[in-house]
């Protein structure tokens, strides 16, 4: 059983012709809803590649028997919530323009929830954006944690970034998040990089870079149609934490959320193409060769 811990949201995307400075307006092209939240997104992803998976998260009074509450029913997804009556579930507004340039405004609702909740004690855990110090104590509590800080990084103070990277097993982070968590931290990549066994930084469109005990080894990206990058990261964290769970070596968990992702972007939406394992494989095959013959 993989858990994985943080938000439950519903994405609102939009489509403009470009991002206005402030104290101007532009028109919205095109408007869409769609589930979303990086732990749900995740555990989605993992779900659906065949993983058993409970997702830890806090939802509002507008969640129980909506499509989102029977989409997850359909996909098998243990459902450990924190419900607030009296609030909303996240919400996210995802503004993107022609040239492909984002803002974002995510609004925590039900999530802000997650500072009084009591950490559970889990055996394999994936801590997605949440509130820090709920993330802190679940890394110290668990058996086998990895963390990614997303775009809640600046919630972290570099005390609450120091305790989690003293106890997680991964970390992934994008180079800018990287970047950020050394400076808060005051250390140097090699310096982060050394404290922890495994860390995952996706490079967009340039792949991955695996960090293990001194040595870097890097993922090339799957060239593919892109429709929206939004939930590749989230991907990438499903297929590598599904493949951990199966034995495969860090490298290949690597590859295999590299092709997971590679269907995400493919369509609008975090949720909208997920892959299941045989579809993964039939990709991964064509682009990385026979999976069975590197399985541990």
């Amino acid at each position: 059983m993989i858990s994985v811990v943080g938000h439950t949201a519903v994405d609102h995307i939009f489509l403009v012709p470009h991002l206005p400075n402030r104290h101007a307006s532009t028109f919205v092209l095109d408007h869409h809803v769609y589930f979303g939240g990086g732990a749900a997104n995740i555990a989605a992803g993992i779900a659906t590649l065949g993983e058993q998976c409970t997702l830890v998260s806090a939802v509002g009074g507008d969640f129980s028997g909506s499509d989102y509450d029977r989409w997850m029913d359909r996909l098998g997804i243990t459902k450990q919530f924190f419900v607030e009556q009296d609030t909303r579930t996240a919400t996210a507004y995802m503004f993107n323009d022609q040239d492909g340039d984002q803002v974002t405004f995510f609004e925590w609702g039900a999530s802000t929830t997650f500072r009084d909740m009591p950490a559970p004690r889990l055996d394999f855990v994936h801590m997605a954006t949440a509130d820090p110090d709920f993330n802190v104590r679940v890394a110290q509590q668990s058996a086998f944690a990895s963390f990614d800080p997303g775009q809640d990084l600046l919630r972290y103070s570099g005390e609450q970034l120091d305790a989690i990277c003293d106890t997680i097993d991964i970390l992934f982070a994008n180079q800018h998040e990287i970047r950020g968590m050394c400076e808060m931290m005051g250390v140097r990549l090699e310096e982060l990089t050394a404290r922890i066994p495994l860390v995952v930084c996706t490079l967009s469109g340039e792949g991955s870079l695996l960090y293990e005990q001194g040595s870097q080894r890097h993922v090339p990206a799957l060239p593919v149609d892109l429709a929206d990058p939004t939930g590749a990261g989230d991907a990438y964290r499903a297929g590598f934490l599904s493949a951990l769970r199966k034995g495969y070596p860090y490298l290949t968990c690597a590859k295999i959320g590299t092709v997971t992702a590679s269907f995400v972007v493919e369509r609008v939406g975090c949720q909208t193409n997920l892959p299941d394992w045989q579809r993964m494989e039939k990709r991964y095959r064509a682009r990385f060769g026979d999976l069975t013959m590197e399985q541990c």
